[in-house]
């Protein structure tokens, strides 16, 4: 199962341990030689009010912020007790928070099994980027978008986290605008993805439609820098990763928003800037977020200059202790480092604790399993803690494959479903392998609520199956009434459909085999599918239509 968990890799310790450690060093060097020059001890860090665990807040403001002239920090931290089954992908979509910025905020946490009860930090506040306060900001490093309206004297932020580039294909920085606005755009594929997705056995089409397939969602924003776009997703739980070709990714409801409020001809700044200094109310905050492994030290280097800068300013020096704490966990909230106006205490924003809103907005629904469905059988494992996760794991693939856990005599087995169609289900063991290197295996719809899960493990995979059917075989179209692992539940079935005047045979097909049940012979998928109709009319028998 090692390959499933590559997608919650959100902050290896290697990818910034050496960068870290580096880092440390200079500050030690720096701190001491600061200290000596000022003649006095450090100010110890001012330590902010602890809330009040007793008043529940029903709700915090996410997206929208007034920024006060001089200002450089909006929102405020907020806290909230997770309830069972709830994910930290969840718990980020409904707060408007990305998965990375939840996880790092919370280390040691699950991200897909945490623990009812256990209390987790929303990262709520947010340090503006050093960038112009003027339309679109986006900070890769923060995987966080800011979109400035009005001026200095009455200026408003509204902020949504992002999905941005992969390492290898990075998102752009510099400045750019917005060049065009589309709904319900069509993906033209580049030929580098066209190629990636042919070598993992996915071929796509040049171009894919509007629809849950599509990956850039209903809303685009193309940028003037050529084949780069600011788009919605059918991918939600990315958000917060390091995971596009270069393009900035939005949650749909997001996306939506921000396509409303910026009109062509926007400009838009994209900066990485993984460590940021400002102040609210007298008050020094910093915000540090894990550097990638081969960023030059430039951001460093600024940020060092603004502390440097602030204890020339102030005389006092700096708890530089504190600061290599805070750059060390690199967990991306706003911490206090410094009071201007020593001793006041009066400008610290107070984490406020949250009540749980029952209902997460776009956690996504598991419907019943239906016993004239297909199902797809993920994985059998013996901890239901595993279980659990990779059953979110796979509930949070976009678009969704529905799965939950089921329990047996000696331990627990993912199942996906239901599925309507065969072909669904197919399809559905194809992403599994493709985007999680799961190998599932189908459920006949007879046993897919079946208390005998553990017959289910015999059941060939329908790949197995493709590849073992003859090539020479005559082409036509029959109905499947059932398919079953065992040949006497098939001959059992042949027998009642015999006593309803339907004669019946049995295909054999896979390396275990599986016992298909067909009824006719048809030349065509249209008179099939008539026949099938006309099976259900008069009968009330469900069938699926069967290519030899």
């Amino acid at each position: 199962m090692g390959p499933i968990y590559r997608i919650i890799e959100l902050s290896p310790l290697s990818k910034r341990l050496r960068l870290i450690v580096f880092f440390i060093v200079i500050l030690s060097l720096h701190g001491c030689a600061t200290t000596k020059s000022l003649h006095e001890e450090s100010q110890p860090v001012p330590k902010a009010p602890q809330p009040i665990a007793i008043h529940l807040e029903e709700n915090i403001e996410r997206n929208v912020f007034s920024v006060a002239k001089g200002d450089d920090v909006i929102g405020r931290l907020a806290f909230i007790s997770l309830e069972k089954g709830d994910t930290l992908p969840d718990i980020a979509r409904h707060f408007s928070l990305g998965i990375n910025g939840v996880s790092a905020a919370n280390p040691g946490v699950d991200i897909w099994a945490p623990q009812a009860g256990e209390r987790v930090m929303l990262p709520l506040s947010f340090i503006l980027p050093d960038a112009p306060r003027k339309g679109i900001v986006i900070n890769l490093a923060a995987m966080r978008l800011f979109q400035f309206r009005g001026d200095s004297e009455s200026l408003e932020v509204l902020t949504y986290p992002v999905g941005v580039g992969t390492d290898e294909r990075p998102s752009p920085t510099g400045q750019m605008n917005v060049w065009r606005k589309v709904t319900r755009p069509t993906w033209h594929v580049p030929a580098s993805i066209a190629e990636d997705h042919r070598k993992k056995g996915d071929p796509l089409p040049a171009k894919v439609l509007p629809g849950p397939q599509n990956p850039l969602g209903e809303y685009a924003l193309y940028l003037s820098e050529p084949s780069y776009l600011i788009h919605g997703t059918n991918k939600p739980a990315s958000i917060g990763l390091r995971a596009t070709n270069g393009c900035i990714r939005l949650y749909p409801e997001d996306v939506k928003k921000l396509y409303e409020n910026t009109p062509a001809k926007t400009p838009v700044y994209i900066v990485d800037q993984p460590y940021l200094i400002g102040q609210r109310n007298g008050v020094v905050y910093l915000e540090v977020h894990a550097p990638l492994e081969d960023q030059d030290v430039v951001e460093f280097d600024k940020m060092y200059a603004k502390l440097k800068n602030i204890e020339k300013e102030s005389g006092r020096a700096l708890d530089w202790n504190n600061v290599k704490k805070v750059l060390a966990e690199a967990r991306g909230i706003t911490v206090p480092i410094f009071e201007i106006v020593q001793g006041s205490g009066k400008g610290f924003a107070v984490p406020i604790e949250l009540r749980h809103p029952g209902e997460l907005y776009g956690r996504p629904e598991i419907p019943e399993l239906k016993p004239d469905a297909w199902s797809v059988l993920a994985a059998d494992v013996s901890d239901e803690i595993d279980a659990v996760r990779l059953a979110a794991i796979i509930n949070h693939q976009g678009p969704q494959i529905p799965a939950r856990v089921l329990s047996k005599n000696n331990g627990y087995c993912v199942v996906a479903g239901p599925f309507n169609e065969i072909r669904q289900a197919d399809d559905a063991i194809k992403r599994l392998k493709i985007d999680l290197e799961i190998d599932g295996t189908l459920i006949e719809r007879a046993a897919a609520i079946s208390p005998d899960i553990e017959a289910v493990k015999e059941r060939p995979n329908v790949a197995e199956i493709a590849q073992t059917v003859a090539p020479g075989n005559l082409m036509g179209y029959a109905l499947q009434i059932g398919a079953f692992a065992e040949e006497e539940n098939a001959l059992s079935l042949i027998e009642k459909l015999k006593q309803k005047g339907y004669e019946a045979s049995i295909r054999k097909e896979g390396k275990r085999p599986l016992h298909l049940v067909l009824i006719g012979r048809f030349d065509t998928s249209k008179e099939a599918s008539e026949g099938s109709r006309l099976l259900l009319q008069k009968d009330g028998i469900k069938s699926v239509v069967y290519r030899y």
